[in-house]
């Protein structure tokens, strides 16, 4: 079971890492997936404690959440808030386009760690 779960949160974790690593491509032209993962593992831990303290409050929780992901991805990669926002946006498209072939293959659900919303 802990194998298992171990497995899942690796690969949703390498999804998520691949969408941000195809939107700092495309957006600032960061060329590392090592960085991304970094990145995407970060995210991931800041998107859960922030969610666990503020993800409660209706309507104010999930936009106080989603800016701590984008002050990390900010903070992660060059430009300013604009360029985190497109890196997201296409991080957030890539990783739905992933995760639809791979559901429709029949290989996992819609999840991948350090992207949210997917």
């Amino acid at each position: 079971m802990v194998v298992n779960s171990i497995v899942v949160f690796v690969a949703s974790l390498l999804i998520g890492a691949l969408g941000i690593y195809i939107g700092a491509s495309v957006i600032v032209d960061s060329d590392d997936y090592t960085y991304a993962i970094v990145t995407a593992l970060i995210g991931a831990i800041v998107w859960a404690i922030v969610g666990f303290f503020f993800g409660w409050i209706p309507l104010l929780g999930p936009i106080l959440v989603f800016i701590a992901y984008l002050t990390v991805i900010n903070w992660r990669y060059p430009g300013g808030w604009v360029e985190a926002i497109g890196i997201t946006l296409v991080a957030w498209l890539s990783v739905l386009i992933v995760l639809y072939i791979l559901a429709f293959l029949g290989i996992t659900g819609f999840e991948a760690a350090g992207v949210p919303g997917t």
